[in-house]
């Protein structure tokens, strides 16, 4: 039997299946860390198939472990399955029923195609070697995310390399998208309240003003990228919010800001953090405030391992799959990944699959209107099923 032949057969039989399981997921997201439903539903997917499944992680984690029972590597395939707090403003019988919470993101096509996937991986397991860990992780869009529990409770034992692949609204269906090395930003969040002294507006020699001294933080926070790294770094510092609110005749006491960093290398990582508080120190001694900081330093730079990168690249390559119109690095990526996680312990690479609409329309990621082209879950599968059989055929 060709085994990579008879499994694009099933696939394309079953796009119609991966269709309607990504359009009740959309119809019901739910939060990350309360994916309840979303987890019972992929459960009782996998009921009578020939596999073993158990939860995973803090929250609702699960691992499908697909064996040969054949000897041979084991391979894990991801896909996270949460949603957004972002109400949906697109006008589709399959709309969100859950007010203010939609996938916005795509992880309904993620778990759809993976799940059409690993029902016919099972089907076709006896004739590979090895084994394959399907790993259904909640809870990428929060920190700490869900991959590190997964991790903690024995995701990735016995596992040799890892693969995930995120659809991307900005490519068009039918191109997958690489990148080697660095491949995607890290993250860090931080949370900050200067506190001075209250006071009416009118006697202002009597206060000390907390939104003037947030304000020149927020002034000399853009100098850490423009003058304390490197050039050829890569970094971002962004002020998201400013919670000031108050009376038009009053001087506040305390204001709270929330800031994001992304870097492509640990060690600018670093270097932001200390700048950042080495600025709210600087602004507590100017303007005589008190200073609170809370610096999260979460999901880390996404590593896509060159070796593995390039096997699975090359054997997409040479499939020549039907739908796929082009392979190309695409460069670094801005977004953060929780998939991080795992490609720091085990060789691995995340990329991407095109799911522009037809029309080319702008459909971002996380927006009220994110739209996918369904064509890009046979797409996916294909593409994860072909670099499968070949990491695990004799």
């Amino acid at each position: 039997m060709d085994v990579e032949k008879e499994l694009m057969q099933r696939l394309e039989a079953d796009e119609d299946e991966m269709i309607k399981i990504r359009r009740h997921l959309h119809e019901h997201p739910e939060l990350s860390f309360k994916e309840k439903q979303t987890a019972a539903y992929i459960k009782d997917f996998y009921q009578g198939l020939d596999c073993t499944v158990r939860n995973c992680g803090d929250g609702y984690g699960l691992l499908v472990d697909i064996d040969s029972e054949n000897p041979g590597p084991k391979l894990a395939l991801r896909a996270d399955f949460d949603a957004l707090a972002i109400q949906e403003d697109n006008d589709l019988p399959f709309k969100s029923q859950n007010p203010g919470v939609m996938h916005a993101c795509g992880h309904d096509g993620h778990t759809a195609y993976m799940m059409v996937l690993a029902k016919n991986l099972i089907a076709l397991k006896d004739h590979l070697k090895g084994s394959i860990r399907i790993i259904h992780q909640p809870a990428e869009e929060v920190s700490p995310g869900g991959a590190k529990s997964m991790i903690k409770d024995g995701a990735l034992d016995g596992v040799d390399n890892v693969i995930g692949i995120h659809v991307m609204s900005s490519m068009p269906t039918g191109a997958i998208g690489y990148h080697y090395g660095e491949s995607q930003t890290g993250r860090s969040d931080f949370t900050i309240t200067f506190t001075g002294k209250g006071g009416h507006a009118s006697m202002p020699h009597l206060s000390n003003d907390a939104i003037v001294a947030g304000s020149y933080f927020v002034t000399s926070l853009q100098t850490v990228v423009s003058r304390r790294l490197d050039p050829f770094d890569t970094g971002s510092v962004t002020i998201g919010s400013f919670d000031g609110v108050g009376s038009f005749n009053a001087i506040k006491e305390s204001v709270t800001l929330k800031g994001d960093v992304r870097v492509m290398k640990e060690a600018t990582r670093q270097k932001i953090r200390q700048q950042v508080e080495q600025i709210a120190h600087g602004i507590e001694v100017m303007f005589g405030v008190h200073s609170t900081i809370d610096y999260d330093d979460n999901y880390p730079v996404l590593y896509n391992d060159t070796q593995f990168s390039k096997q699975v690249i090359q054997t997409l390559e040479a499939a020549k799959i039907p739908e796929v119109t082009q392979i190309t690095d695409f460069g670094p990526q801005d977004p953060s990944e929780d998939f991080a996680y795992f490609a720091q312990e085990r060789p691995s690479i995340f990329f991407y699959v095109g799911c522009m609409t037809d029309d080319g329309a702008n459909h971002p990621h996380h927006s009220p209107d994110f739209m996918m082209n369904e064509k890009c879950l046979l797409i996916a599968a294909k593409a994860a099923g072909t670099a499968t059989i070949n990491y695990l055929s004799d």
